[in-house]
């Protein structure tokens, strides 16, 4: 099949086409028609000119369109998924999962666009606003470029695309050009709401237009998602615009001496180390374990790991799927073998077929090394021992990322102190960094970017206050 994709919210079809790969074998997931200079004006016009009839639209058309969205992502999941399955390489278990979050994405949206109503503020707490009362409200900073990269398709899509259409705000939606056709499916859906003209596009270009798109001052707000050379350039290439970064991770664990369940520590260690072939910005890649638990997690590690199942991610009950190309599956390699060359210890793993990398448990590895010290994208996991708490908080935060940090405990003062020390967007306490709910705000410190993601963070990262004052007022 060959997907259009869409302009002003309508389908186009004709001119240069492109093929995507199945990461695994190479076959043929599908193809799509790439837009032209004059469709690429076209969206960006065609959103420029819609934004401020967008902004005024009635809250309950937003969220209609949302509800409708989230309705119909989950009459069609099982598609959805086996096309997520095919361009990405995930799992099909995983590919499943990553439509429900999406479904759950825009029913939040659609939740948020009904009580996004701003407040109002008295200002008579001083004589010169006796009768005035202010009326705060948050409005549209104007059209979104929305780029997001291949590793979720269609949840890191909603989380650009359901806030904007929340608040009002037109949004050209630019996806990984590795796996741009789940976004284009969603195009599909969202050609069945109300929405007017303009008020979305989705363009699968290539980085140099994409570059353009950037510098374009009628997309005065970016929000991008991957990574972080590309992520910091666009900053610094548009100072004066809006710009929301989610960028990488170097996910760390902190497996505290007094949390005896090792047996759950090391399954979700494993799990979500090796999920999506790692290929998460939350993925697990550093353990600090206290000394008194290491010996013993570390066995647990290494058994939950090669217990899972790798192969064809198109096969039921397969957990570790190919990277996305085979150029990333030899640079992971590379790593592994110059860690092992540096004096760390393989534990399991660390072959290679094609694209496909085997799940792999390091220990004693350098602090220097790069499958520590920068975000591996891999099904590898280090193991490091700590022989305190707060060797292992200040081992965490020595790394440039900040995005999530998992902490085993049951003592809820250690929790909160560690918590509180932690320089991270997100602490998970009794599991490990990969936990998100999307609901919840989303990203971090340091090199892992700035904003937030989930509806309401990113709704309010997407609009600016307005206040209003009322006077002569009694109040």
């Amino acid at each position: 099949m060959t997907f259009p994709f869409w302009v002003a919210g309508k389908p186009v079809t004709g001119g240069e086409t492109a093929t995507v790969r199945h990461p695994y074998d190479g076959s043929s997931a599908g193809s799509h028609f790439v837009p032209s200079p004059v469709d690429v004006e076209a969206a960006v016009q065609a959103a420029a000119d819609v934004a401020d009839e967008f902004a005024t639209l009635p809250a309950h058309v937003r969220a209609g369109a949302l509800d409708h969205v989230s309705r119909a992502l989950g009459e069609r999941a099982e598609e959805i998924a086996a096309l997520i399955t095919a361009e990405s390489g995930k799992p099909l278990k995983w590919a499943r999962g990553e439509v429900g979050r999406a479904v759950s994405t825009f029913r939040w949206a659609a939740e948020e666009a009904r009580r996004f109503s701003g407040e109002l503020q008295r200002l008579d707490t001083d004589p010169g606003g006796t009768g005035r009362l202010a009326l705060v409200r948050r409005v549209p900073r104007g059209p979104v470029l929305g780029i997001t990269p291949f590793n979720f398709p269609l949840n890191l899509v909603a989380h650009k695309v359901a806030p904007a259409i929340a608040v009002g705000a037109p949004i050209v939606l630019k996806p990984a050009p590795a796996t741009p056709l789940t976004a284009l499916l969603l195009g599909e859906i969202l050609a069945g709401t109300d929405l007017p003209a303009g008020s979305w596009s989705i363009l699968p270009v290539d980085n140099e237009t994409s570059s353009r798109l950037v510098e374009d001052p009628r997309l005065p707000v970016v929000s991008f998602t991957g990574s972080v050379p590309v992520g910091w350039a666009i900053r610094d290439r548009v100072p004066r615009k809006h710009v929301a970064l989610e960028l990488g991770g170097n996910g760390a664990v902190l497996v505290c001496p007094d949390w005896t369940d090792l047996d759950f520590a090391a399954q979700r260690i494993a799990t979500f180390a090796m999920y999506q072939a790692g290929q998460s910005c939350i993925s697990v890649q550093r353990v600090y374990a206290h000394t008194s638990v290491f010996d013993a997690l570390a066995s647990k590690v290494v058994e939950q790991v090669a217990s899972l199942r790798t192969g064809d991610p198109r096969a039921e009950g397969v957990d570790v799927g190919p990277l996305i190309n085979e150029d990333a599956a030899s640079r992971v390699s590379s790593w592994v073998s110059s860690a092992v060359s540096a004096g760390a210890r393989l534990l399991t793993g660390g072959g290679r077929s094609g694209a496909t990398v085997e799940p792999t448990v390091l220990a004693d590895v350098p602090e220097d090394a790069s499958v520590m010290a920068e975000e591996v994208f891999g099904p590898v996991v280090s193991l490091v021992r700590v022989s305190s708490v707060e060797e292992g908080v200040s081992r965490i935060n020595a790394s440039r990322f900040g995005l999530q940090a998992g902490v085993f405990t049951r003592e809820l003062p250690t929790a909160f102190e560690v918590s509180a020390a932690l320089r991270v967007g997100g602490v998970i306490v009794g599991d490990v960094p990969s936990f998100r709910a999307d609901q919840m705000p989303y990203g971090g410190v340091k090199d892992s970017g700035v904003g937030r993601e989930g509806p309401a963070a990113a709704m309010a990262d997407f609009t600016e206050e307005r206040v209003t004052v009322l006077t002569g007022l009694t109040l």
